[in-house]
């Protein structure tokens, strides 16, 4: 869980206290899953909310976190990490949903160059498993909008950021299988974690 009163996308701001304890959870019930789960690498957006998250599993694992911008939100450019109050101001009406698929937030990137990163992303990542035959089992570490995008491709479903949202709680689990040729989802938006007193 991040700070609700700034806008996200590229913010480099952290983890919150809760956040943190969400993300204790997280890792202490993947370790605890580990028969089901089997994880053997960590991936990671580079962002620093995600980062506070994916070290919290990596401290539970002893597994290396692997970094990459390429797993971030949405680039929205300058108001990235902007209060809500101050963004509301400044730029009224700026919001994700409101933009056209081609217009990009000032300083960042448009609706579709945001689905065409995730896109190919999450397909370079499928070709890199069916190549090693699955022998990998990744957890990637990334953000709601992120998430989103990939529950339209796995569902076959046209993506716009106009799109109804997939659900994507703080912390939730969500596991994609191969099977018989193709990817699916298997779990979506697990929180069992979250209601584990540590």
């Amino acid at each position: 869980m991040d700070d609700e009163g700034f806008r996200g996308g590229w913010s480099q701001r952290g983890l919150v206290v809760e956040g943190f304890r969400q993300s204790e959870k997280l890792g202490r019930f993947l370790k605890e899953q580990q028969s089901e789960f089997s994880i053997t690498r960590i991936v990671s957006s580079d962002l620093q909310r995600a980062l506070d998250t994916a070290n919290e599993i990596a401290r539970e694992l002893d597994l290396p976190v692997e970094s990459s911008d390429c797993w971030r939100e949405t680039n929205n450019g300058i108001i990235a990490g902007m209060p809500h109050e101050i963004v509301n101001e400044r730029y009224p009406g700026l919001y994700f949903s409101a933009l056209r698929m081609d217009e990009r937030y000032p300083g960042g990137e448009s609706p579709i160059e945001f689905f065409t990163r995730i896109n190919e992303t999450f397909s370079k990542l499928c070709k890199e498993q069916e190549s090693t035959h699955c022998s990998e089992n990744v957890v990637v570490v990334t953000h709601g909008g992120v998430i989103n995008v990939i529950y339209h491709a796995l569902k076959d479903l046209v993506w716009t950021n106009k799109s109804a949202k997939f659900p994507a709680s703080y912390t939730s689990i969500h596991k994609i299988e191969y099977q018989e040729g193709k990817w699916i989802l298997t779990l979506e938006n697990l929180v069992a974690h979250l209601k584990i007193h540590i």
